[in-house]
């Protein structure tokens, strides 16, 4: 089997952050499969520029899963392909693959962190904060974990090769979505107070208490979900009585 130096990973890696850069609508992000494999397909066909040729057509026909976790097929198809294993095969695999990685993409990023992180920038920009450090705070916390799930993915498919679904099945990642829902509705349900009072500007510390807020409930939430989420559900009117308290007081 083909060894994966750290510096093929690190070129498998970057060509990643590339693979929706020729989306369309024919073979969705086939072309960045086929682009993000190149340094192991090269590798394993430098001798025969034709069968590179032919391998490098076959991978970018039609994928289109999770774009975070690309990586997690990248990888198990280019130890596939290292162990020389049947290219009918490969392709059942990427067909396979497709829909747990979408489904737990589609879960935990696009339906739980990318709103909670929106929310917890929104609360530094309602705390007195410049718009640009909200922002950059937005994007420093957001693309943490999107960088994290990338380099995660690259390291578990290139373990498990043809068998990574199975470590899907039993992966924590699953279980996270619902984790990060108890902190997502207590961080909107603080801000619904704030935003309705109006209380921003740098004397809005109800603001930042959000913050603290989202950070206890994920803390306790990763151990009793039962207890932080009944925690959650009184967000909303302590954050309001004490948006009340702090709007009289400066008032």
């Amino acid at each position: 089997m083909l060894a994966l130096s750290p510096l093929v990973r690190l070129r498998i890696l970057l060509r990643s952050l590339a693979i929706q850069g020729s989306w369309n609508y024919q073979t969705m992000q086939g072309a960045g499969i086929g682009f993000a494999l190149i340094p192991v397909l090269a590798r394993l066909h430098r001798r025969d520029p034709a069968s590179l040729a032919e391998s490098l057509k076959r991978h970018t026909r039609f994928y289109n899963g999770h774009p975070y976790l690309a990586t997690v097929a990248i990888a198990a198809v280019a130890r596939m392909e290292s162990e020389q294993a049947q290219a009918e095969e490969i392709e059942r695999f990427k067909s396979a693959i497709v829909s747990p990685l979408g489904s737990i993409g589609d879960r935990l990023v696009w339906a739980r962190w990318r709103p909670l992180c929106s929310l917890l920038g929104l609360t530094l920009f309602l705390a007195g904060a410049p718009w640009w450090v909200a922002s950059a705070a937005f994007l420093a916390l957001y693309n943490a974990v999107h960088l994290a799930l990338r380099v995660w993915g690259l390291h578990l498919g290139w373990r498990e090769g043809r068998d990574v679904g199975r470590a899907l099945m039993g992966s924590p990642l699953r279980r996270l979505p619902d984790r990060l829902t108890i902190p997502l509705a207590a961080v909107a349900g603080a801000l619904l107070p704030l935003l309705a009072l109006g209380l921003g500007g740098p004397s809005g510390a109800g603001s930042l208490s959000v913050i603290g807020i989202a950070l206890v409930l994920a803390v306790v939430g990763a151990w009793r979900p039962a207890v932080a989420g009944r925690l959650a559900v009184l967000v909303p009117l302590v954050g309001s009585l004490v948006v009340m308290a702090l709007g009289s007081s400066i008032g």
